[in-house]
């Protein structure tokens, strides 16, 4: 385990900058009010309650486990009612021959309301595809269950992964801004030793051209800064006006345990997307079930009743008729569109369970990279915090040459320049180490609230501040959708 910090001259002085070197409007860490920063738990809640992704998900899934009612409707008793209210008017008029080669004519003229009652009812007694779409709705709610799952871990690794890069956004600005004084110290004095002829002014113009190319460095930094603010509110629908920083006392471990092997098996026993194309195999399969049961044939109970009655001249009283009896029906040819389903189906199985496997396969090869990033990261931060030493040391040996003559303005700019790149790179590391960690639990399964808890214990409170430019008026009404409909 290590417990490294990284060296603080570079915040300290941070705080001490003069208003000039920001951004308007930009950075305000050092002149904000104090304020509550928020941490990654409360705002991992908040992208579970407000994440646009997730809540289509969460609709998708209802839909879905709707649809087996739909299903399952079919296998209960349907009942309908029709009923007639009608006037008619009749008119007729027909020409007879008599036997004396004559005609006779005849003519009708009726009018007269009629009205009508069907009550009908009927039960399924014996229904394969019915029972088989039952029985695929429920393979779809399986599926569907395990890709909001996946949905859910893949908000919690966006919403980490936005948060601490921030955090590395701000420990690079750090550095830049360290950066930047230092070498705006060694112009001042360049100049100094100038006026008075100690140096040439080629080491006026190479500490000027250092300066200037680290000044642009600084907005740069400033900028990503703003972006990754940006990019965590696209997550989470809502502002922060400050995070909290992480602790340089985090440890930085190999992921436990340390077999690779063990995380390969927890990720194809748990990863929900593996879950999810396994369980999509298991639709297709119904799909297949559902196509063959078109060959099988129906059996329903019914029972009717008409009742019928109008006023027409001549014809007195009503007619009342029940039924009640088991129907059967069977499909003998349909132009071959039954076997043509199953061939269909057939493909559509063999189609989900090749994408199963490459989904299998994907998952233990990024596992497999994972493990070996996350195990070569520990190392990687290692160095990178003794580079920042062994830079420091550097910088310190290239001034006092400096200062005796036997080295020139170049090489203290240059170590300068060292130092601060083996800051940020510290910086890199050390939040790369972070993120690749979440990705690991992420595709075995395992990232849940819980892990985002553990990490947020080591959060130590340190407030990282960032003012974001004032939106128009539209910016609102842009993102308001209205309220969703509810079932």
């Amino acid at each position: 385990m290590m417990r490294f910090r990284p060296p603080r001259h570079s915040r300290r002085t941070g705080r001490r900058l003069s208003r000039r070197a920001l951004l308007p409007a930009l950075i305000a860490s050092a002149f904000a009010a104090p304020l509550q920063a928020a941490d990654l738990l409360t705002i991992t809640r908040d992208a579970l309650d407000n994440n646009a992704e997730l809540a289509s998900a969460r609709s998708q899934f209802g839909s879905v486990e709707a649809g087996r009612d739909v299903e399952r409707a079919d296998l209960l008793p349907q009942v309908d009612v029709r009923g007639n209210a009608a006037h008619s008017q009749q008119y007729e008029s027909q020409v007879a021959e008599t036997t004396g080669g004559g005609a006779d004519r005849f003519t009708a003229d009726d009018r007269y309301n009629s009205v009508s009652l069907t009550l009908e009812a009927s039960q399924a007694l014996f229904d394969a595809r019915n029972r088989r779409e039952l029985a695929q709705a429920e393979r779809q709610i399986d599926e569907q269950t395990y890709q909001l799952a996946a949905t859910e871990q893949q908000v919690l690794l966006d919403v980490a992964t936005a948060y601490f890069e921030i955090l590395r956004a701000y420990e690079v600005l750090e550095a830049r801004r360290a950066q930047e004084r230092a070498i705006g110290r060694q112009l001042e004095q360049a100049r100094e030793r100038f006026e008075v002829g100690l140096i040439a002014i080629t080491e006026v113009e190479e500490a000027q051209a250092s300066f200037d190319q680290a000044r642009a460095d600084r907005i740069v930094a400033e900028s990503n800064l703003q972006v990754r603010f940006e990019a965590l509110e696209r997550l989470t629908g809502q502002r922060y006006a400050s995070i909290d920083a992480l602790s340089g006392e985090m440890p930085i471990e190999p992921p436990t345990p340390r077999g690779r092997d063990h995380w390969v098996e927890l990720a194809v026993n748990n990863n929900p997307l593996v879950l999810a194309s396994q369980a999509g195999v298991e639709v297709s399969r119904s799909g297949l079930d559902i196509a063959r049961a078109e060959r099988l044939p129906t059996v329903d109970a019914f029972a009717n009743y008409n009742y019928a009655d109008d006023d027409r001249e001549g014809i007195q009283g009503v007619t009342s008729i029940s039924q009640v009896g088991v129907g059967i029906s069977m499909s003998l040819y349909t132009g071959g569109r039954t076997s043509a389903s199953i061939r269909q189906n057939t493909y559509l199985l063999e189609s989900s369970q090749y994408d199963f496997e490459d989904q299998r396969r994907d998952t233990i090869q990024q596992v497999r990279s994972l493990f070996t990033q996350v195990s070569n990261d520990v190392s990687t931060v290692e160095a990178r915090a003794q580079a920042i030493v062994s830079s420091e040391s550097a910088l310190d040996a290239t001034r006092a040459g400096h200062e005796v003559g036997t080295r020139n303005i170049v090489d203290v700019l240059n170590a300068e320049q060292d130092l601060s790149n083996a800051i940020a790179d510290h910086a890199e590391a050390r939040f790369d180490y972070v993120i690749n960690l979440l990705s690991l639990r992420q595709q075995s399964g395992t990232l849940d609230v819980p892990a985002m808890e553990a990490l947020n214990d080591w959060l130590d409170g340190g407030n990282v501040s960032f003012t974001l430019p004032e939106e128009s008026d539209g910016y609102d009404e842009a993102m308001e959708i209205g309220e969703p409909p509810r079932p």
